[in-house]
């Protein structure tokens, strides 16, 4: 049960999202993460790897809360941990599963690790 729900939840991802009503997914690159803080975006960078297990677990949280209109201005920029590392120095980020989150440029909250999906609610409640 709990497996089809989360398949269901990992379907629904690239075409439940519409971009008026759900959080922005977006691949990282410097300009755009500048872009988006200059713009005074509510923003979290995922610090992922596709080994990563926890990460994995972190996903389909992300994209459930992504779906919640409260988040409909937040934008997601994810960073792969095997082929960003400048971005990982950038960041002072030194594992995969870190959870960062920005009010515009400020850093308002990190988190390593995290799969509580309530903490990482409360996580992303600090950019709003």
């Amino acid at each position: 049960m709990i497996r089809r729900t989360l398949i269901a939840l990992l379907a629904a991802v690239p075409f439940g999202l519409a971009p008026a009503q759900a959080a922005d997914f977006l691949p990282y690159t410097p300009e755009a993460l500048a872009a988006a803080q200059k713009a005074g975006k509510p923003i979290l960078v995922e610090i992922s790897a596709p080994w990563c297990p926890i990460c994995k677990t972190q996903k389909p949280i992300l994209a459930k809360l992504g779906a919640d209109p409260r988040f409909k201005d937040l934008q997601v920029f994810d960073v792969d941990f095997d082929s960003q590392k400048p971005a990982l120095k950038a960041l002072n980020a030194r594992m995969q599963s870190t959870l960062i989150a920005f009010k515009g440029e400020t850093e308002v909250g990190r988190s390593v690790g995290e799969t509580q999906p309530e903490w990482i609610e409360g996580l992303l409640e600090k950019v709003l």
